[in-house]
């Protein structure tokens, strides 16, 4: 997926980006691999990039308060939406780029984005590793001491064991020279057809997985998470 491609789905398609999500990780896996990183319970978290919403619903419960962020106003929306509806409480949504949080400093014990920072990588090409440095440094502003830093991004959808995209590796080996532990895990989809899986793949990833999910006749496309984490 290109750049406008991307940024077209999230300002544009935001529900049917959530109808998508809702099908990701239906082991969750997600939620043991975070709580084996920290407890969340009655912690002040902080996301970037939230999205539509998902960590924030996964973290919710257990968390203190969530201050989640993100530059589009419509996956927000969605979001805010989806936290109503599932009587989550102690959150709030508002937008900010993960290089300025309106936030004051030492505010959380958590900072976490999810499928987010990549995009720092992404769209700005070769100052990419500046944009990945400003980023980690707003978020260790807003962190109290001894917070803890915690980054998912892909380690490739359709496959059965990691295979990191390539463009992504740079940023991938960055992270662990800049002392992330990290480790990996399953995140499945499961859709209700093939029909449901092939609409919902092919519009986010592209023709090529669509394509293969039909040969392969996949309810259920494999995915793969990378996970790292640090304190601040």
């Amino acid at each position: 997926m290109d750049i406008y491609e991307a940024k077209y789905i999230y300002s544009q398609q935001a529900e049917q980006y959530e109808r998508l999500i809702c099908r990701e990780d239906y082991l969750q896996n997600i939620s043991r691999a975070l709580m084996r990183i920290a407890s969340f319970n009655g912690l002040d978290v902080v996301e970037l990039g939230a999205g539509t919403g998902r960590l924030t619903r996964l973290l919710s419960p257990a968390a203190s308060s969530i201050h989640a962020f993100d530059i589009s106003v419509p996956m927000l929306n969605v979001a805010a939406d989806r936290l109503r509806e599932a009587g989550c409480l102690g959150w709030d949504v508002a937008i900010a780029d993960h290089r300025s949080l309106p936030l004051k400093d030492a505010v959380a014990d958590v900072a976490i984005s999810g499928w987010s920072i990549c995009y720092l990588v992404t769209w700005s090409n070769k100052t990419w590793r500046r944009e990945v440095d400003q980023a980690l440094a707003e978020i260790k502003r807003v962190l109290r001491p001894n917070g803890q830093i915690i980054l998912l991004e892909t380690l490739g959808t359709g496959c059965q064991t990691p295979c990191p995209p390539e463009h992504l590796a740079g940023y991938y080996d960055y992270l662990e020279e800049s002392g992330f532990a990290s480790t990996w895990i399953r995140t499945d989809y499961r859709f209700e057809s093939l029909v449901e899986a092939e609409a919902l793949i092919r519009f986010f990833f592209g023709d090529g997985l669509a394509q293969k999910v039909v040969e392969e006749r996949w309810i259920t496309v494999p995915e793969c998470t990378g996970i790292w984490w640090r304190e601040r």
